[in-house]
């Protein structure tokens, strides 16, 4: 997604659950994933390429650095990991083809609206069917050309990144059902996180103001 939007998701997601100093951080690093460097070869950092196994073990990956982190006094460094897990786990919505499969399991002529999505379907997370946009080169370095990427994203082959990718509003109405799974899924993600943390690593890691206590659920 583009980092605007990745920007929005993480506020509509965490705002009044960290503090300003945290959220502030989880998004630098967040939107630092989509840095030139990380863009060609790392597919894990985006489920691209149906890199499925490598994205959740990524994942995995930051969320095991979180801890050791506040223990080590380093509040920083678990809230940026927190916020790097956040951009992949958002990227699979608009990578995927999850928001398609979802919609076509449901009734015809009566889709839901977007913010009904279940961004944790088992049936579908498990699917034969589940694929990410291969990355196709040099279409996708194309595809960002002002000018010519909207034509290139018309031609590029369906099973590619840019053939099939939702990652922003341009792309149409399944955009929103993407965004609102992604958001779901950023809040699920850091409640796993929270409940697993000790009561003092807890309140270290949402940084909130003296007297408020960030909830532990989720939608």
């Amino acid at each position: 997604m583009l980092q605007a939007v990745h920007v929005e998701m993480m506020h509509a997601a965490l705002d009044g659950l960290v503090g300003t100093r945290a959220l502030r951080l989880m998004i630098n690093a967040n939107v630092g994933v989509d840095a030139i460097w990380n863009q060609l070869g790392r597919h894990e950092l985006h489920f691209d390429d149906n890199a499925f196994e490598k994205s959740y073990g990524y994942m995995e990956e930051q969320a095991s650095l979180i801890l050791p982190a506040l223990e080590t006094g380093k509040p920083e460094q678990a809230w940026s990991a927190f916020g790097r897990l956040s951009h992949t786990a958002q990227d699979f919505y608009s990578h995927s083809n999850y928001v398609d499969l979802w919609i076509a399991r449901q009734a015809p002529g009566r889709i839901p609206p977007p913010a009904s999505i279940d961004p944790l379907d088992e049936a579908l997370l498990t699917s034969p069917a589940l694929r990410s946009g291969r990355i196709n080169l040099p279409l996708e370095l194309l595809a960002y050309l002002p000018g010519i990427g909207s034509w290139i994203e018309q031609i590029a082959p369906h099973d590619s990144h840019a053939g099939m990718h939702l990652d922003s509003a341009a792309r149409g109405p399944k955009f929103e059902y993407a965004f609102q799974a992604a958001v779901k899924r950023t809040r699920w993600e850091f409640d796993q996180r929270v409940r697993t943390l000790p009561a003092a690593r807890r309140a270290q890691f949402c940084d909130l103001p003296a007297g408020m206590t960030a909830p532990l659920t989720h939608n």
